[in-house]
C-alpha cells in the first residue's frame, strides 16, 4: 500500500518533535576514584539515571586528582570541560580563584529552583569549601580523614594485644620494634605523607600548619611547618626509618597496598582506603584515631578533611545545570549518602546521614568507619579548621619532595622542611599576586 507523501512527512515531524521532547540531558562527570571506588562511582551514576529519565550523568576517571584538575584546566581554556568535576581539597583554593571558570553550588542550585540549606551538612566538611562571604562554593562529596590502619594478626604474632592499637607516637615506635623483632620487615608506613604527617598531624596538635588561620583568613598566608613540633616529629620518622621500624613506599596512596597484601602491619592513610583494604585484605585489621604525642598540650584535637568536592563547570546550558542541581539533590539524600559512608569510609557529609547509619546498628557491627566520624564531629579551633592555600596542589610537590630527601638520609628533618617552607611560601606569593 503506497502512503501519501504529505501526511508521511507530517508524521516523521510528529515523531522527531516527540523524540526532542523527551531527549535526555547528557551531564559528564570526570573523578579520580579507581578500584572499588571507581565502582562506587559508577553505581552513584547509574542509580541517579534509574531514578529519572531527563537528565544521564556519564562518570569518566581522568586519572590521578592533580590529572584530573590538570586536564579540566585544559578542556576549560578548549571550551569543552565537563559539566562537574571533582576536585581534591588541596585545590579548593585556586578552584575558588578561577576566575569565570566555575559556578558556585549556592549558585546551581538557586538557579536551578532546587532547595538548598548548607546546615545540613557536617559543619567541619561544610567550611571547609565556604567562601569568605558564607556562601558553599563546591559540592561536599567524598571528604574523608586521616585514621590508624593496623593488622591484628601481626600483632597477636608479635606479642602485641590486637584490640588495644597505639595511641600516642610513643607507643607506635613500642609496637613496631616488637612488629620488626617478630620477623616483619615493615611495621609502619604511610600514605599521603603530607596530608597524614604535617596537614593532619597539625590540627590534631592544635598547632599551625600556616599563619592567617591555615590561609583562611587571607591569601597573604605564609607557611608555619617547620616548628620544634613538625621538626621533632620527621626527625622521629627519620630515625625510625633507619632501624627499620618506618618504611616509606609512595607519595600517595601506594602504600595502602602494602598494607593490605599484608606486607606491612600498621598504616595512617585516608579513611576512604577502608572500602579498598575490607575488600582485599585476608586478615583480621582494625581501625584506631590518629596518633599524637601526649605532651603537646590541646592534643588530640581533631582532624581535617581530605577527599574532594565536586564542582560545576561555567559555560554550560540552563538545562544541563537543572541536572546538575538534581544529580546534587540525589547525592545528598541520607540514604544515598550513608550508603556511600558506609561501603567506602568516607565520611557521611550530613548530619542526617550519620543518624540513619548510626541508628542502623552499623557501627556496632562496623566500628572502623565511625572513627574517623568521631575525630572530625568536635568543634574546630583557628588552627584545625582546615588549611585552604593558593597553588596547595604545588605546595604539596614541594613537601613530598623536601621529605623524600630526609627519608634517602640527603637533608636533616630541619633542613628539608625550612626549604619546603621557603620555596612553598614564594608560590604563595606569587598567588597572592595574581589574585589581589
Amino acid at each position: 500500500m503506497r502512503i501519501p507523501f504529505k501526511p508521511l512527512l507530517a508524521s516523521l515531524a510528529l515523531a522527531a518533535t516527540a523524540s526532542s521532547a523527551h531527549a535526555v540531558t547528557e551531564i559528564t562527570w570526570w573523578h579520580a576514584m579507581t578500584g572499588a571506588l571507581g565502582e562506587r562511582v559508577a553505581g552513584l551514576a547509574d542509580q541517579f539515571n534509574k531514578s529519572q529519565s531527563d537528565y544521564k550523568v556519564t562518570p569518566v576517571f581522568k586519572g590521578s586528582y592533580d590529572e584530573a584538575m590538570a586536564a579540566a584546566i585544559a578542556a576549560y581554556r578548549a571550551g569543552n570541560a565537563p559539566h562537574i568535576l571533582q576536585v581534591f581539597e588541596v585545590g579548593t583554593a585556586t578552584m575558588m580563584y578561577s576566575k569565570g571558570a566555575i559556578v558556585p553550588v549556592t549558585e546551581v542550585m538557586k538557579t536551578a529552583g532546587e532547595k538548598f540549606d548548607s546546615s545540613v551538612y557536617i559543619p567541619a566538611v561544610a567550611g571547609y569549601y565556604t567562601s569568605p562571604k558564607g556562601d558553599m562554593v563546591s559540592f561536599p562529596f567524598n571528604s574523608s580523614t586521616t585514621v590508624f590502619y593496623y593488622n591484628k594478626d601481626m600483632f597477636t604474632k608479635a606479642g602485641l594485644n590486637p584490640d588495644k592499637p597505639p595511641v600516642t607516637w610513643q607507643e607506635v615506635v613500642a609496637a613496631a620494634a616488637k612488629l620488626k623483632a617478630s620477623g616483619e620487615k615493615c611495621p609502619f608506613t604511610t600514605g599521603w605523607q603530607s596530608w597524614t604527617q604535617l596537614e593532619s598531624f597539625s590540627a590534631w596538635h592544635n598547632v599551625e600548619f600556616a599563619s592567617k588561620n591555615n590561609g583562611f583568613g587571607g591569601l597573604d598566608a605564609r607557611l608555619k611547618f617547620n616548628s620544634p613540633l613538625h621538626v621533632k616529629h620527621i626527625e622521629n620518622l627519620a630515625n625510625w626509618a633507619k632501624q627499620g621500624y618506618f618504611v616509606y613506599a609512595g607519595r600517595k596512596n601506594e602504600p595502602e597496598a602494602k598494607f593490605y597484601s599484608g606486607e606491612c602491619a600498621m598504616l595512617t592513610s585516608s579513611s576512604s582506603a577502608y572500602a579498598n583494604i575490607a575488600k582485599n585484605a585476608k586478615f583480621k585489621f582494625a581501625v584506631a584515631t590518629l596518633p599524637y604525642y601526649n605532651d603537646v598540650q590541646g592534643a588530640p584535637q581533631n582532624t581535617i578533611i581530605g577527599g574532594a568536592s565536586l564542582w560545576a563547570m561555567a559555560g554550560k546550558k540552563p538545562d544541563e545545570y537543572k541536572g546538575v542541581a538534581k544529580f546534587y539533590k540525589f547525592l545528598s539524600q541520607p540514604e544515598v549518602q550513608a550508603k556511600w559512608h558506609q561501603e567506602t569510609g568516607y565520611l557521611p557529609i550530613t548530619n542526617a546521614a550519620y543518624e540513619l547509619t548510626k541508628k542502623s546498628g552499623f557501627y556496632e557491627k562496623t566500628p572502623g568507619p565511625q572513627i574517623a566520624v568521631q575525630q572530625m564531629i568536635v568543634k574546630t579551633t583557628d588552627k584545625s579548621r582546615g588549611i585552604r592555600l593558593g597553588s596547595f596542589v604545588q605546595i604539596r610537590t614541594i613537601i613530598d619532595e623536601e621529605l623524600e630527601t630526609v627519608w634517602n638520609g640527603k637533608k636533616t628533618a630541619k633542613e628539608a622542611l625550612d626549604a619546603a617552607v621557603k620555596r612553598g611560601d614564594e608560590l604563595l606569593v606569587k598567588f597572592e599576586k595574581a589574585n589581589k
